[in-house]
């Protein structure tokens, strides 16, 4: 049972990552590949809040959504000058350039050592130190993330992002200023993924840089592409598919010498596989071109 909540944690974790890229690169079609880096800011304001200053955690997830949605905010007004390959290759950059801030301010972060010790969250003074009562607080976190995407999907701001994602250039003729839409959903999505890394860290207890690398950021939009872009139920899919296929695999019985390697080699095979025949996903709208 304890292996079971670990991985439902783990799951809305991913989950909350997932919806939130969903509503930037299936709404509003903007290939991002920075989301790991609001992830890991999240998580880091989180860790520095309780550890260094006893900052209550849902105090702390307040401070990371903030600090986020103002770097978010200035960056975003960056990428909005850029359109397609180029947009994603400048989300790419500053991952990289996040990733490196958290490696190598060690007066901060710790640097490669990470911060250990990173509190449990408390409610009116009860510590919800059990994985049990963590996970209610992983689903009530993940509850308000996908009230807010479901919200965002039925607007009218909703329908201007699938329209920004079909043809930018048509909505523009009507006289919409659609640098504002995507600087707001992408200051939107860095805010909830922000939401994701409170929790990770004190769950984990522990944050380190290694956990917020672009590899991060590349499989978090494996899980938005495989469960299906512009679909927020299709998100939830990818996301139990890609937590828990791995889990799977353990399971196989290959032979220990080889196991780690294997293992790799048929998830890599398996998605390589429902790329080919789901292109979609597995309830997208669209493909992504």
């Amino acid at each position: 049972m304890p292996y079971l909540i670990h991985i439902a944690i783990l799951f809305f974790i991913y989950a909350i990552l997932g919806v939130s890229l969903n509503l930037v690169v299936g709404y509003a079609g903007l290939l991002s590949v920075a989301h790991a880096a609001f992830y890991g800011i999240g998580a880091y304001v989180t860790a520095i809040a309780l550890t260094q200053y006893g900052i209550n955690f849902f105090v702390s997830v307040l401070l990371g959504m903030l600090l986020s949605g103002i770097v978010s905010l200035l960056v975003g007004m960056v990428f909005s000058k850029f359109r397609d390959d180029y947009y994603a290759l400048a989300s790419l950059g500053f991952n990289v350039i996040v990733f490196s801030i958290f490696l190598n301010w060690e007066s901060m972060t710790k640097g490669p050592l990470g911060i250990p010790g990173v509190g449990k969250p408390t409610v009116f003074g009860y510590e919800i130190a059990s994985n049990g009562t963590f996970l209610l607080l992983a689903i009530a976190l993940f509850a308000l993330v996908y009230m807010v995407a479901t919200k965002i999907d039925g607007s009218s701001f909703g329908r201007v992002l699938k329209a920004i994602r079909e043809d930018e250039q048509a909505l523009e003729v009507f006289g919409y200023r659609v640098e504002y839409f995507k600087l707001a959903i992408f200051v939107i999505g860095a805010a909830m993924a922000s939401v994701a890394g409170s929790l990770f860290a004190s769950y984990i207890t522990y944050v380190d840089p290694s956990s917020f690398s672009l590899n991060e950021s590349i499989f978090i939009l494996a899980i938005v592409i495989m469960g299906g872009l512009g679909s927020i139920r299709g998100t939830l899919a990818g996301a139990l598919f890609l937590v828990l296929l791995p889990e799977a695999l353990r399971f196989v019985g290959l032979p220990t010498d080889i196991a780690a390697q294997s293992r790799q080699v048929i998830y890599g095979a398996i998605l390589v596989l429902l790329m080919v025949y789901r292109p979609r996903g597995f309830v997208g709208e669209y493909e992504l071109k």
